[in-house]
């Protein structure tokens, strides 16, 4: 019979046999286990609670900062008693509208000059002709149609940031889906932000506080727009990187708020009474079908005035050119070494130092005479178009980016101060309107001539240099026969 064990028998060493791989881990391990699991755990949830209060410290400062931003802007804004006429609504309209349009550019950036080159000028001219030849030939009926109607001026800035948002939303989808509607919806964008500049030049000199000059107010509007476009383009590019459609649909937002903040100007800016035309026509009753209108309008400004502003259509001319002649050009002769979007990101730059160099400029209280500088600044602008021509190169492309953005801005600003120092008081509204209207047009003769011309580099920049030139000798020839008479008695 074998032997039994004893119940006391401790096992031998040769018995006691490890434990198979995957078993539980004996007590002992598993509580240092568990010891070790929780101090991680408590680690971690320390780390977490660090983290989320950084994060949240983060958050706040951010939200701080952002917020004394705009109280900032605000206080801005509403200087001068800008706050009590609602100049301030109209500065904070600006720059969200500004905003709008760069959100735009940057989601279109990409798309128009992604095709080949030929293709794109092709379709470009056929729509800016469908789409902007119908504008030029009906922008100066604009203000006197609108003027026909009660609150006109503000539901015209509101009906053209209302449009732009709809295109922005048909944009989203027709850039991913390739749509023929891309370039009619693009171009449909860039007339309502042009009759956007009608309506608003108009607005302005219903809203000017005591102290505060056309200049100074229109200075303070391009400050505005500046800070605006750095916004809009800086939360468009973030967005953009989900996809084009997405910095899209940021602008359709941004635009539905400026449509908001459009019809909520005050009441003032649809006012009319006691204004005339620029030829003495009470406003309201300026025939539409008239067609030596715009020749009685033109020789019925001061001189100094007319002047400045064929200076300041050759500004237009240039920056329209500038414009579309560049961005097809660097897909077609792009410079050795730099690659197309880089030229075109560095004039672009230049033109935005330009355009606030100008803004500075003529917000200083101390400046030589409008016409004097306007002359000047014409000037350099036409060296600086025949340098590129000669030189074609980067620093020659940067150097016209620069005196493009300085003349527009410039050259605007001293044909407002001349439409504020020489024109009477019952007219200088509709002048506004009615000269911004003919720079809008112009801009769009630019552009034109930009997609035409063939891209040669030489041959391009020549032509817009002699076409310029002939804006001058205009302006030239128009104050040595103009005489010195206000349009209006006053």
């Amino acid at each position: 019979m074998p032997p039994t064990a004893s119940p006391d028998r401790e096992p031998s060493p040769q018995s006691a046999a490890p434990p198979p791989p995957g078993s539980a881990p004996g007590p002992g391990r598993s509580g240092r286990f568990s010891g070790s699991a929780r101090a991680v755990g408590r680690g971690g949830a320390a780390s977490a609670r660090a983290v989320g209060r950084g994060g949240a410290a983060s958050a706040r400062a951010v939200g701080r900062g952002g917020r004394a931003a705009g109280r900032r802007f605000r206080r801005f804004a509403a200087a001068d008693g800008a706050a009590d006429t609602g100049l301030a609504r109209l500065t904070e309209l600006h720059a969200v509208n500004v905003a709008g349009d760069a959100a735009v550019t940057v989601s279109l950036a990409g798309t128009v000059f992604a095709m080949p080159t030929d293709e794109a000028r092709g379709r470009v001219a056929l729509f800016l002709l469908l789409t902007m030849a119908p504008f030029v030939l009906l922008a100066p009926l604009i203000g006197p149609l609108l003027d026909r109607f009660r609150h006109g001026r503000r539901w015209a800035l509101g009906t053209t940031l209302a449009t732009r948002g709809f295109l922005a939303w048909v944009l989203a989808s027709a850039v991913v889906d390739d749509s023929p509607w891309l370039f009619p919806a693009a171009l449909g964008c860039l007339v309502a932000s042009r009759s956007y500049a009608v309506a608003r030049a108009a607005a302005v000199p219903r809203l000017l506080p005591e102290g505060i000059g056309l200049v100074s107010a229109n200075s303070r509007l391009n400050i505005a727009g500046i800070v605006g476009m750095v916004l809009g383009g800086g939360i468009a590019g973030a967005a953009s990187r989900i996809g084009p459609d997405w910095s899209l649909r940021v602008a359709f937002v941004v635009f539905v708020a400026a449509t908001v903040l459009a019809i909520r100007l005050p009441a003032r800016v649809d006012s009319t009474a006691g204004e005339v035309d620029v030829d003495g026509t009470p406003a309201g009753e300026e025939p539409l079908d008239d067609p030596e209108r715009g020749v009685r309008r033109m020789r019925a400004l001061p001189v100094t005035v007319r002047y400045v502003l064929w200076l300041t259509t050759g500004a237009r001319l240039l920056s329209g050119f500038l414009t579309l002649f560049l961005t097809f050009l660097m897909r077609e002769h792009p410079l050795p070494g730099v690659s197309g979007p880089l030229v075109l990101g560095v004039v672009a730059g230049t033109a935005g130092v330009g355009n606030a160099l100008g803004s500075l400029v003529g917000n200083r209280k101390q400046t030589p005479a409008p016409e004097a500088m306007a002359t000047v600044i014409a000037g350099l602008a036409l060296a600086a178009a025949l340098v590129t021509a000669l030189f074609y190169s980067l620093w020659a492309l940067a150097l016209l980016g620069l005196a493009t953005g300085t003349f527009g801005q410039l050259a605007k600003l001293c044909l407002d101060a001349l439409v504020q120092r020489d024109v009477a008081d019952l007219v200088r509204a509709r002048v506004f309107s009615w000269s911004e209207t003919i720079l809008q047009a112009f801009w769009v003769i630019g552009g034109t001539l930009g997609i035409l011309v063939p891209l040669e580099p030489t041959l391009g920049f020549s032509v817009i240099t002699g076409v310029v030139v002939v804006a001058v000798l205009v302006a030239l020839h128009s104050r040595r026969t103009g005489r010195r008479r206000p349009p209006v008695a006053t």
